[in-house]
């Protein structure tokens, strides 16, 4: 779709508006030529006391115009807020003109959807007024709306919990044993990159030494430990207990109240390797089939049977973990409602207390695209979720965190399930985006939170495990400013 802007050069707002309200569309930025049927302009005007917005769309030989004027006050972070909201609010108004639908989220395209719930709840609204305000506002739909309350509400819990100088703990291991048709991540596999593994896994030691005097210099607490990937039961048992004894050794966890590592793949599981996990404290595993038919395993890259989950959740039963969490991925190649509500209900009779149900994402670089393999369409992926909820909620699950993602299949989201009392707070503090979370090794994202606020900073690792071998500085760099950040709260 060709986009012109006029006085303003809000990208992001507008794309992202166009990715969630159009699938497939793609931002052109070009004339707009006579003939052309595929276009938007956006115009914005500063007034005295606000904006006005105007929003011009065509689409498939229909059009549409709409114009909203928008008060704004506040600081002028709350006024660049309050402008981009108008604008993605007229952006849908058209869209909606145009199409005639109503997506499952409304206007709202970010990652977290129940923010605007928690935000609400934390100012004394009840949760009535909560629910309400996402539909009249945001032009969600009642049952996402529902689904955001009780998810914001968990949120909100979770601030509770939290003092200014909290944070998590992130260490990635960006190693799988093969790459999966969905992914994009930053990981690689071991057959190609072997070599790598053992001087990745002392630089990370000497990362997490680094990162742990950094926080005892900076009086900061220590609250969430997470391990994820790639897949870290990648590594050897030898190089796990390497990698947790630097944790463990450097940083003060007495108040860290939980220890996560993703196992995920079922073949990378042995008895050794979860004894060194037992033997670190670690309470929480994941085991992540995304399915339990064979047929799309094989489709997605996987070298493992469904047979091979069971093996693997047998075992894991027998370490005594507190939690275990099993992911599942409606829309998936090759795969049906019938096939997806197999997987759903195996898993049930596995004994996971966490089950996370992700929805599709067409992420670019994936092989999904790249090979242009068949995924099922909306109208699949809405009955594997539909079926999904009920059934959970039957089994004694209910929802704890939502997150959303680019490209989704049905611009639906993500959604983690648990029985009462196993919540795993990292995911709750990410998604919602809670406190400050600092990331260790290749890829890492280190989230730099001011409690209680809406203002982030971020810094990144370097991508690559080679460059992050190679590069220790950079490392470094990015741990002095997360003390920086602390210094000036």
């Amino acid at each position: 779709m060709k986009l012109v802007l006029n006085g303003h050069d809000e990208r992001y707002v507008v794309e992202q508006s166009l990715m969630a309200l159009f699938p497939g569309e793609l931002p052109v930025y070009e004339p707009i030529c006579p003939g052309d049927d595929d276009w938007a302009v956006v115009t914005l005007a500063e007034e005295t006391e606000g904006c006005r917005i105007t929003v011009e769309l065509a689409l498939g030989g229909k059009s549409a115009a709409r114009t909203l004027t928008a008060p704004l006050s506040g600081t002028d972070f709350e006024k660049e807020g309050q402008r981009r909201h108008a604008m993605a609010r007229c952006f849908f108004l058209a869209a909606r003109d145009v199409t005639g639908a109503t997506p499952p989220w409304g206007m709202l395209t970010g990652v977290r959807p129940d923010k605007p719930v928690t935000w609400a709840l934390a100012e004394g609204k009840s949760p009535e007024e909560a629910r309400k305000m996402l539909e009249k506002e945001y032009f969600v739909t009642p049952e996402r709306s529902a689904l955001a309350l009780e998810t914001g509400e968990t949120a909100l819990r979770a601030i509770r919990r939290l003092s200014p100088r909290d944070i998590d703990i992130y260490v990635g291991i960006p190693f799988c044993p093969t790459r999966c048709v969905y992914c994009s991540f930053v990981s690689q596999s071991v057959e190609k990159s072997f070599a790598l593994v053992p001087p990745y896994v002392e630089a990370l030691a000497a990362e997490l030494r680094a990162g742990g005097e950094m926080v005892r210099r900076a009086g900061l607490r220590v609250r969430s430990f997470y391990m994820g990937g790639g897949t870290p039961t990648t590594l050897t048992a030898e190089q796990m207990d390497t990698v947790l004894t630097a944790f463990e050794s450097s940083f003060d966890l007495t108040d860290c109240t939980e220890r996560t590592v993703e196992a995920g793949r079922p073949d990378t599981i042995t008895p050794e390797k979860l004894a060194v996990l037992r033997s670190h404290g670690v309470d929480r595993v994941s085991v992540n089939p995304q399915t339990l038919e064979d047929r799309v395993l094989a489709a997605i890259g996987r070298r493992h049977t469904a047979e091979d989950i069971r093996r693997a959740m047998d075992l894991v039963g027998r370490y005594g973990f507190a939690h275990v969490n099993m992911d599942l991925i409606a829309g998936l190649p090759e795969d049906t409602a019938e096939g997806f509500r197999r997987s759903l209900d195996g898993c049930l009779t596995m004994g996971a207390d966490n089950i996370t149900v992700h929805t599709l994402a067409l992420k670019k670089g994936s092989r999904i695209l790249t090979e242009g393999l068949r995924v099922p369409g909306p109208e699949t992926v809405t009955e594997m979720l539909d079926y999904a909820a009920p059934v959970l909620r039957g089994a004694g699950y209910h929802p704890y965190y939502l997150y959303r993602q680019k490209y989704m299949s049905g611009s639906f989201e993500n959604t983690g399930w648990c029985r009462p009392g196993a919540e795993c707070w990292y995911n709750v503090d990410i998604m919602s985006e809670l406190c400050s979370i600092l990331s260790f090794g290749a890829g890492g994202s280190t989230k730099m939170v001011e409690f209680g606020t809406n203002h982030i900073q971020r810094v990144f690792n370097v991508k690559y495990p080679k460059e992050y071998i190679e590069r220790p500085e950079k490392c470094l760099a990015n741990q002095a400013a997360f003390a920086a950040f602390y210094e000036t709260l």
